[in-house]
């Protein structure tokens, strides 16, 4: 717990830099400390591709999750309960309440660059691992029931900073804004397309997001894979019934 103290001291002494940057610091020196003993796995450590710490991909994330709650110019307490609920389910209530307070901070004070961080990430994970932020940015914008064209607006933006191709996108956007081509889009193809074609584009797209693929202990992420494969199973399910296959 040597970043918290650190992070504490920190704000003490500088405020709310100091606080991130001792974060950081303390946070160095707990990974030394429990290096080899198997320590504590944020939700998206197993996929990364090169080294990044836990306590680097929090930051991180949780500042991306304060750009899009301020995206639309307020702070919404529903969406700030999603990323609660997710931190809970990952790290416990303990560890999730003090990480919390650290993003009340990132959300209510701090202005963070979307690019810069993505930058960061793009060189420490998978394209996988971005989809699933994505994913994950998108829930929280619909966390009050609406998604509104600012918050769409910068998670496209966010997903340009991570070389996210715009089909990809339209893809996991199209599972959470209905529409009547939904379907097509989330199988990543044209209504035009034949019936062949359907069937390819499903296996392609069930095969992309199927659970199995995560080699992962983790639940919160086996929870993201199996939620992305549903919606893939149910656009089928929908152009199945539209064509009579």
């Amino acid at each position: 717990m040597i970043k918290w103290f650190a992070a504490i001291l920190g704000y003490y002494v500088f405020r709310f830099p100091g606080a991130i940057l001792g974060f950081i610091i303390g946070s160095f020196f707990d990974n030394l400390k429990s290096s080899g003993s198997g320590g504590g796995r944020s939700v998206f450590r197993d996929i990364t591709q090169q080294h990044v710490s836990p306590a680097d991909f929090e930051i991180n994330l949780l500042s991306l999750c304060s750009i899009v709650i301020k995206a639309d110019g307020s702070v919404s307490q529903t969406e700030m309960d999603y990323v609660r609920r997710y931190f809970v389910s990952t790290y416990g209530k303990d560890k999730a309440n003090a990480i919390f307070r650290t993003f009340n901070e990132v959300v209510k004070k701090r202005e963070v660059s979307a690019e810069r961080i993505c930058n960061y990430l793009n060189q420490r994970t998978r394209y996988e691992v971005r989809l699933q932020l994505l994913h994950f940015l998108f829930g929280i914008a619909q966390a009050d029931g609406t998604l509104r064209p600012a918050e769409i607006g910068k998670i496209s933006e966010i997903a340009g900073y991570f070389r996210v191709s715009n089909i990809d996108f339209e893809s996991i956007k199209a599972m959470f804004i209905k529409s009547a081509d939904n379907a097509y889009k989330i199988l990543e193809i044209e209504k035009t397309v034949t019936d062949d074609e359907v069937k390819k584009a499903y296996r392609t797209m069930a095969k992309k997001y199927h659970p199995d693929r995560v080699n992962t202990e983790n639940e919160a992420i086996k929870k993201g894979a199996e939620e992305k494969f549903k919606e893939v199973q149910k656009a089928y399910e929908i152009i199945q019934q539209e064509r009579g296959l």
